[in-house]
């Protein structure tokens, strides 16, 4: 039994998908359940993952309200005893608090959860993220293992005592891209000039994504390559503050959430992130199975996807930085097309959707055989 907080367009999402669909139905008996997104969030199973059943926790959103949540914890035990899963995996911080207390309450043998990311920096002030640290180390207490989805990540969260080494796998995303258009067909849907160099940022447009720093970029790259023009694949409570940049409406292309990203990587030059905080973002892993080189903020386990002068470029949080990051690549066409390259291959080689599904099976079979729930694979060259 699967449980994420909401299906909301981004990496959780689609690590979550990809699992729903991809993993063994003669091994696995999958459910998930999932609440609703927020009025300013696209929902990822409309967009991407109609197919696929969702069962609805209507109070499990990401809103904290104690009575909804406590509507929620009921609701989730329920089901718990009903289905009588194996194994509960939660996604996301809120269905991790309440999806291992409902397995607690309703015995479930085995507690997985995955961090997507952490809370640790960026998100809450320091009384507040206090709290969070010494709630996730009593939910670790009575999680059989932990799930990061890079090394980075798992770091942190052992530094803040946060679960033991041993409970930890390290299990990066996969994910798959549809044959995307050619250039030119990708720059005439999205109104593009086929002659223009560009920038393309994909993701949520919240706080901790920090638009404030993107259109600084936007700003500072705009002065040194006045041709430039930026994409924006996403939305979020912040959104208005790009669409009230009046001075860059006619550089900044905002697309809102669009069921084809393949389509803004295949009309991207150089994609950029800008966040404070982040697990380890699938838009760059996107980006770089597209051929396209990245300039990003190197936070949680961004290091892990952009390697640092190959595939794309690394900075600190500084607007000045990413500029000319940004600037240097955009000038450079050789050095974009030898990362693009250099990109994709490193993406196809650890990033993809196989990957995923066959590092996650292996944890559930290590699991299922510790449990002695199957038998112990014989060693290799073992008579059958």
């Amino acid at each position: 039994m699967r449980v994420i907080a909401r299906m909301n367009v981004g990496g959780p999402a689609l690590q979550v998908s990809t699992l729903m669909r991809r993993l063994d139905s003669e091994v696995f008996d999958q459910r998930l359940y999932a609440g609703f997104v927020g009025p300013d969030e696209a929902d990822y199973v409309d967009h991407r993952a109609r197919d696929m059943p969702v069962c609805r926790v209507p109070t499990l959103g990401r809103a904290v309200r104690p009575a909804d949540d406590l509507r929620a914890l009921s609701a989730l035990v329920a089901a718990m005893r009903r289905f009588r899963p194996h194994i509960v995996h939660t996604h996301t911080a809120k269905a991790g608090a309440l999806g291992r207390a409902a397995a607690v309450l309703a015995r479930v043998p085995v507690r997985v959860h995955t961090f997507h990311g952490h809370l640790l920096h960026g998100y809450f002030p320091p009384a507040k993220t206090r709290l969070v640290i010494q709630a996730e180390r009593g939910l670790a207490a009575v999680t059989d293992r932990l799930v990061a989805v890079g090394r980075s990540v798992r770091d942190d969260l052992l530094a803040a005592g946060i679960g033991r080494p041993g409970q930890y796998a390290v299990v990066p995303p996969g994910t798959a891209l549809p044959v995307p258009p050619g250039r030119s067909e990708a720059r005439r849907k999205l109104g593009v000039p086929e002659d223009s160099l560009v920038v393309a940022y994909v993701g949520r447009v919240t706080r901790i994504k920090r638009p404030d720093r993107f259109l600084a970029v936007v700003r500072g790259v705009r002065r040194a390559v006045p041709t430039a023009r930026f994409l924006v694949c996403g939305d979020g409570d912040l959104h208005g503050d790009l669409e009230s940049a009046a001075d860059l409406r006619d550089s900044l292309h905002l697309l809102g959430w669009r069921t084809d990203v393949e389509t803004v990587y295949a009309a991207s030059d150089v994609v950029l992130l800008t966040s404070d905080n982040e697990g380890m973002p699938v838009s760059l892993i996107e980006a770089a199975m597209s051929g396209v080189p990245s300039v990003a903020t190197n936070v949680g386990s961004v290091a892990e996807v952009v390697r640092d002068g190959t595939t794309g470029l690394l900075a600190g949080l500084d607007a000045d930085e990413l500029t000319h990051h940004t600037v240097g690549l955009l000038r450079d066409e050789e050095l974009r097309r030898r990362m693009g390259e250099q990109a994709r291959t490193w993406a196809a080689q650890q990033f993809g959707a196989e990957r995923l599904v066959r590092d996650t099976h292996d944890l559930y079979a290590s699991i299922a055989v510790a449990r002695g729930w199957w038998p112990a694979p014989l060693p290799k060259g073992a008579n059958r």
